[in-house]
């Protein structure tokens, strides 16, 4: 074998792991967090203080976004973990964070439609 394919790695696993570049995490933290207080600040109001009779729609919007909550959690609980400075833990990351907003975007349309009626 000469030296150029010996020098070089042979798979994802022999790579070296990069770092995340200064702020990133610090990013993700403040947004898990403002996404995190506006949907517990919301559900509160909405499941708890608003008028209103329980039906099916909105037995299915609170249950959806306490889905998003729990997925906002999780993303934040990686977000804090050490590991999360791998780019590769970072992208997990962003996908639960971003995951957790689609969710919570389908219950707040939900929700729309549930208090509109």
């Amino acid at each position: 074998m000469d030296e150029k394919s010996q020098s070089e790695p042979t798979s994802t696993f022999d790579r070296p792991q990069r770092a995340l570049p200064e702020g990133y995490r610090q990013g993700i933290i403040t947004a898990i967090t403002v996404l995190l207080g506006f949907s517990l600040a919301f559900f509160r109001f909405w499941g708890f203080e608003a008028s209103g009779e329980w039906t099916a729609r909105s037995i299915v919007a609170a249950a959806t976004l306490v889905l998003a909550i729990l997925f906002q959690i999780v993303a934040l609980i990686r977000s804090l973990r050490l590991q999360d400075n791998s780019a590769q833990e970072y992208r997990k990351t962003v996908t639960w964070f971003t995951a957790s907003a689609v969710v919570l975007l389908v219950g707040l349309s939900i929700a729309v439609v549930a208090f509109s009626r």
